[in-house]
């Protein structure tokens, strides 16, 4: 029989008879091994195991320890669940159904509002369908069959999608598992009786397609795992997440709000959130400033003409605001900064000993998201742009970028993010500008990353149709990952824009082009922030840094003089002049998180002493005023 080679992620490959599958391959190398594959990776596609191998192949066998075995795992555990679904109330009709970072949600139609009751009660199903152990078994059909089976089912959601598929591009896939059978392009587990442990976490309203105008539907978020350790230790996780929600500390620490009433996805700084994002503010700008950026301010509107050349008004319209007629012009509010930053560039000409040009601004940009994706203040309709844009020479490129990398890590090391992941998109299939220039900018980046000793993921056919990027991810205090910052070339707008320089041959060139943000936005990063230190910010960032509590009324006077001298250090003082006992006073500037408190009794008056009390430590003795405030503003300068 003819031989095919098989070759291993170690680089070791063996021979196997043609027409072997992958899970053949795992069951010959261990028996182990084939109890824990999920799927196969074959020539870098993730197939499922029962995968037949007619020719030689790279194979990489995936576990739950991998991030593409964990989404395989979820995805067919949504399937799971839409079948107990299904069992449970015949009437369903579903949408969609996702592996997403954490687990798992299906949308589907039924009808009853379903309660935590129901969640058991469909938690219960899927581990009795997991026991039967039926296998994933996967079709290929034609459209009109597509259509006609779901028709058949009276599915409406599944023969929209299907209608809109092009078959003569894509194979339209259905996957059968015991008595269900849905609409999917897989690939999935073998069978269903890898899924052990389940929880089915919330439900909640969506809209088909997350578009207000579409029916609501109902959204079932879930999580799996194949050993209940892994499951005790997620939902552990979750009630730490749950108590670290930016918007329930944000409504406890009065730190800024959202008013449907008023207008969905915009946000309202309070007074406390407010002192927060001016230190961010403030050590931007300073940071940007020593690091030789300019800073820019540019109009929160401008004509159609504006984002008819930047191409937005043909690739990004759906997500801008409706135009508005000024003295018969069509105007709109920007998306984003960068046109306005291209119309100062253009306001003169420039030369190759003007270059670069670092210009930063916080910009406040709209953009329309549909309402069912709205979030806290991590999905958002305004918000302020950590924006910046680099004009250079090709000889400038690279070195323009290692400063932006060193930049980013010193900005989030302020911050207190420590660890950082780096990723690297390059060209994808459809994209604008020459092959050189795509193929220069992406080394460039590539040396930048290895001159400052970091390992990055390459996603390739990642990058934007104008050019590749370094996209750097923070983890916080959960290890959650977060996409934060972005090194974007563009070779698009500069073009549109007929930008040019004049080089030491006296000669036009194109500069380069570079889109970077740091933080993202400020909404976004406010949101992050609350979450990774739970509301209790550091010194340098805290909205009230101490808190001056008098133990009687006795001692009001005296506090008011030691909150005076204190606000005179520059630092940030509240005193407390309610008439309640301290014991409760102490609790509650406790639960508001203020970094110390200062309790002034009779013995406190008498020494002319402070008693300290630090968040979460206690009581840690006495101090004179002015040694305290030399600790905090030491404090507040190292950003400890």
């Amino acid at each position: 029989m003819e031989q095919i080679k098989v070759t291993f992620p170690d680089g070791n490959s063996r021979e196997y008879q043609k027409g072997i599958s992958a899970a053949e391959i795992a069951k010959a190398i261990s028996p182990r091994l084939l109890d824990d594959a999920l799927a196969a990776k074959i020539n870098g596609a993730v197939k499922e195991l029962y995968t037949v191998l007619d020719s030689d192949a790279s194979v990489k066998f995936l576990t739950f320890d991998d991030a593409e075995g964990k989404e395989v795992y979820w995805h067919s555990s949504s399937h799971l669940m839409a079948h107990a679904i299904q069992s449970l109330h015949p009437e369903a009709r579903f949408g969609v159904g996702p592996a997403i970072d954490s687990g798992f949600y299906y949308d589907f139609d039924i009808n009853k509002k379903l309660t935590e009751e129901d969640l058991a009660a469909i938690e219960n199903k899927m581990l009795e369908l997991a026991k039967a152990d039926e296998m994933f078994k996967r079709e290929e059909l034609s459209k009109d069959a597509a259509l006609n089976l779901f028709k058949s089912k009276e599915d409406p959601y599944k023969i929209e999608i299907i209608s809109e598929l092009d078959d003569t591009k894509e194979k339209i896939s259905i996957y059968k598992e015991g008595e269900f059978t849905d609409l999917c392009t897989g690939p999935h587990l073998p069978s269903v009786g890898k899924i052990k442990f389940v929880k089915l976490l919330t439900v909640s309203g969506s809209y088909w397609r997350g578009d207000e105008k579409n029916k609501q539907l109902q959204r079932i978020y879930g999580i799996t795992f194949p050993k209940k350790k892994m499951l005790d230790e997620h939902l552990a996780f979750l009630e730490e997440a749950k108590k670290r929600d930016h918007r329930k500390l944000g409504k406890q620490l009065d730190l800024f709000s959202v008013h449907e009433e008023a207008g969905a996805g915009l946000i309202y700084w309070h007074p406390k959130g407010a002192r927060i994002r001016l230190e961010i503010e403030d050590y931007w700008r300073k940071a940007h400033l020593d690091n030789g950026y300019e800073l820019l301010y540019s109009p929160h509107m401008g004509r159609s003409w504006l984002w008819e050349t930047s191409g937005h008004l043909d690739f990004y319209k759906e997500s801008m605001y409706s135009e508005m007629k000024v003295d018969d012009q069509d105007y709109f509010v920007k998306p984003m900064n960068c046109p306005f930053h291209i119309m100062i560039y253009k306001s003169k000409l420039h030369s190759y000993r003007d270059l670069p040009l670092r210009w930063a601004e916080l910009g406040t940009v709209y953009r329309y998201e549909k309402s069912g994706v709205l979030h806290g203040l991590l999905r958002v309709r305004g918000f302020t742009q950590d924006d910046a844009h680099i004009f250079c020479t090709k000889d400038q490129i690279e070195s323009e970028i290692i400063e932006v990398i060193r930049f980013a890590r010193m900005v989030w090391s302020a911050f207190g993010f420590g660890e950082l992941k780096y990723y690297l998109s390059t060209r994808p299939e459809k994209a604008v500008g020459e092959n050189e220039l795509w193929e220069k900018a992406t080394v460039s980046l590539q040396n930048a990353l290895r001159n400052e000793g970091l390992e990055y993921e390459v996603d390739e056919g990642g990058g934007a149709f104008y050019g590749p990027k370094i996209d750097i991810k923070i983890k916080d205090a959960l290890n959650r990952e977060w996409q934060m910052s972005t090194v974007q070339f563009d070779f698009n707008l500069p073009e549109r824009f007929d930008m040019k320089y004049i080089g030491e041959d006296g000669k036009e060139h194109r500069p380069f082009m570079v889109h970077r943000a740091l933080l993202g936005s400020l909404e976004r990063f406010f949101g992050v922030l609350i979450e990774h230190y739970g509301g209790a910010f550091p010194l340098w960032l805290a909205p009230v840094q101490a808190a001056v509590i008098p133990v009687s009324q006795a001692s009001l006077e005296y506090s008011k003089k030691i909150a005076e001298q204190l606000r005179e250090h520059g630092l940030r003082i509240e005193l407390d002049e309610r008439n309640e006992k301290i014991g409760y006073k102490i609790r509650d500037w406790e639960t508001n998180k203020v970094p110390y408190m200062l309790v002034i009794g009779e013995k406190e008056m008498q020494s002319g002493e402070v008693s300290v009390r630090q968040h979460k430590v206690g009581d840690t003795g006495k101090m004179s005023v002015e040694s305290f405030a030399e600790l905090l503003k030491q404090k507040v300068l190292n950003k400890d």
